[in-house]
């Protein structure tokens, strides 16, 4: 488009109007990873039935627990998207739609979605701290900060095989013992033991979420605990993150009988166990995140059913 000359004797000046790119409402849904988010409010109801079998928990801070749970992990799966797709990681991935590596959204705009979500997480952390302790700042601002350095920053920690570690300490001892000690102001041992078994659940979903990408996240430099292990290794990790939470069903069940009923979720793990230990690869190993996110709920809810009787 044209849109000035000057008197001189010199070439017109064209400025070429920028394509603006929009996602869908389709596209956004699908670039917060409906299925990781399991992860994030399965441990608030497992929190919640170590709360209701221990004490007398505050019904109305459990729902606050979840938004700050959701939208903390939508917040994350929207930093990771950002910070991938500027370094270009993302660009021949295999899986589910990246915002920012399909170009379907700017960068900023994902960036700023991702900001929002962690800035909704603090303002409801807040509310909680208010009402409980105020030390719980310290715990939620650890939390936002380990969301954006997974993969943000100079020096991103899930470049450095700490991905695992993480999710473990967030998805499972932080969010699960949180979650009781928000409803009812104690730390029982139960919240503790259920913790573990929860944090290797949420780990597994990053295991085969990082299986799937060995090939290009090992192409980009992009230094996971299932590059650094191996294809062989990361499957057996991933046989343990479903397996071992049973065993803690076992222990949990020694002192509270209907602990046991996390074990009638043990079916639910032999399907994307069979295709991790069977060598699928790429799109094969896209329904395991889905099998795993389905497993993960089944065993917690029904933990936290057998905690709170």
């Amino acid at each position: 488009m044209i849109i000035g000359k000057n008197r001189s004797a010199s070439p017109p000046v064209v400025l070429r109007e920028q394509a603006v790119t929009v996602a869908t409402l389709s596209q956004w849904v699908a670039g917060s990873r409906p299925r990781t988010l399991p992860a994030s409010l399965v441990p608030v109801v497992v929190g919640t039935g170590a709360a209701a079998g221990a004490g007398d928990p505050v019904w109305w801070r459990a729902a606050l627990a979840a938004v700050v749970a959701l939208v903390l992990q939508i917040g994350v799966n929207y930093s990771n998207d950002y910070s991938d797709g500027i370094r270009g990681t993302d660009e021949d991935r295999v899986g589910p739609l990246r915002l920012v590596g399909s170009k379907v959204a700017p960068p900023k705009q994902v960036l700023a979605a991702a900001l929002g979500c962690f800035l909704a997480a603090a303002v409801a952390g807040l509310v909680l701290a208010a009402v409980t302790t105020w030390w719980l700042l310290l715990v939620g601002a650890f939390a936002i900060l380990a969301a954006w350095f997974y993969t943000g920053g100079k020096t991103p920690y899930g470049y450095r095989a700490l991905g695992e570690v993480s999710v473990f300490v967030f998805f499972g001892l932080v969010a699960v013992v949180g979650t009781t000690y928000v409803l009812i102001e104690e730390l029982p041992w139960e919240a503790w033991a259920a913790a573990v078994p929860i944090g290797l659940l949420a780990c597994g979903l990053l295991v085969a979420n990082n299986l799937r990408d060995i090939p290009t996240d090992r192409e980009s430099g992009k230094r996971t605990l299932a590059v650094v292990l191996g294809d062989r290794w990361t499957r057996i990790m991933y046989a343990a993150c479903t397996a071992l939470p049973f065993m803690f069903a076992l222990v949990l069940g020694a002192a509270h009988p209907w602990a046991l009923l996390a074990l009638l979720a043990a079916p639910l793990s032999l399907p994307p166990t069979q295709k991790v230990l069977n060598g699928a690869t790429g799109p094969a190993l896209i329904p395991v995140l889905g099998e795993t996110g389905r497993l993960q709920i089944a065993y917690g809810v029904l933990l936290a059913i057998g905690l709170a009787l």
